[in-house]
């Protein structure tokens, strides 16, 4: 007599299905709450700018990257503030994972058109233009701005930029740290130029004689959160009416065969925006250099003054030699040789 065979189950099969039937659709409904959140805060955001002076145009927004990033898309994008400083893309592009919503990317596939208040406009382009951010919660979010292999193309009527094309370009932010703990007021930059390429006849040119520039300099902002907001007059402005500074600048400097490392106790911009301050260097070959600099054809560049300087630093010493700059009345003095405008913040 033959015996029926036991049939089983298959609820154990149902069951792992409809777990992950079901996570699925908790995920697909907190990315939607979140797509959704995160257009109404940008539309809300953007409002709040127009109403503070700025002008920001785009054409419709797409919110896409279901299932593990929310990606905004802005096409033809244009913002401009109030100081007169913008900038203009064929599309700008935010994007954020899913699970982590509080760090941005923002990037630039196609480029972009940067605006400088009563310079005109640079095109930038290059392999990858992105600002992060992170921590938006905090005083101080990080934030870092990364340019790689990017080239620089003034538009027709502007005023030269002073760099043709660099490998790198990076600035980050962060909050300053005392004994581990974030400082009230105070914020950590660190800016970093990797071999970048001076216009034709421009001071970058001369100084590394057709050669490469590369830059690493650091420095701790007091009374940072008076950069807050950028009015008429420029982000640094009301930092620089609050009495904010520079303070524990550090960094190196290559420009072509001469190289230097620079410190300063405190640098602080002039009403017009311009650096006052003084920073020490130790140079190895400074002449190349003051030399180069003397033979730009920049009209910004003092070049009687710079060659002055360049035989005072002596051309041809390869030995290290500590040299005073002086950010004073709006110029660069090496000695008693000006050299050119001091560096404008604003």
């Amino acid at each position: 007599m033959s015996q029926t065979p036991p049939r089983h189950s298959r609820r154990g099969l149902i069951g792992p299905f409809a777990i992950v039937g079901l996570s699925l659709a908790v995920w697909t409904g907190w990315w939607f709450y979140l797509a959704d959140r995160v257009e109404t805060r940008l539309a809300v955001q953007a409002e709040g700018l127009r109403r503070a002076g700025w002008q920001v145009k785009h054409e419709p927004v797409s919110v896409t990257g279901w299932p593990f990033r929310v990606r905004v898309a802005f096409p033809a994008a244009d913002v401009m503030a109030p100081s007169g400083h913008g900038v203009a893309a064929p599309e700008l592009v935010a994007e954020a994972s899913a699970w982590n919503p509080g760090h941005w990317v923002l990037l630039a596939p196609d480029g972009l058109i940067l605006t400088r208040a009563g310079k005109g406009q640079v095109a930038i382009e290059g392999e990858a233009l992105r600002l992060s951010v992170s921590h938006l919660r905090d005083r101080f979010p990080d934030l870092r701005i990364e340019l790689v292999r990017s080239t620089f193309t003034p538009v027709a009527g502007a005023e030269p930029f002073p760099l043709a094309a660099a490998e790198r370009i990076e600035l980050y932010t962060r909050p300053h740290l005392t004994d581990g703990q974030a400082a009230t007021d105070e914020m950590d930059v660190l800016f970093r130029l990797t071999e970048g390429r001076g216009r034709a006849g421009g001071p970058v040119e001369g100084a590394t004689r057709q050669g490469r520039l590369s830059a690493e300099v650091e420095a701790t902002i007091e009374q940072a959160s008076r950069l807050r907001g950028v009015d008429r007059a420029g982000v640094f402005a009301s930092w620089t009416a609050a009495g904010g500074r520079f303070t524990a600048v550090k960094g190196r400097l290559q420009a072509g065969e001469s190289s230097a490392r620079l410190a300063s106790d405190a640098l602080r911009a002039r009403g017009d925006g311009r650096l006052e301050g003084r920073l020490t260097l130790t140079a190895e070959r400074p002449g190349e250099a003051i030399a180069g600099l003397a033979g730009a054809r920049s009209g910004a560049v003092d070049r009687a003054g710079a060659a002055g300087a360049a035989a005072a630093a002596g051309v041809d010493d390869d030995r290290p030699v500590d040299l005073v700059l002086l950010f004073r009345d709006g110029r660069t003095w090496l000695g008693p040789f000006a050299l050119a405008p001091a560096p404008k913040l604003f």
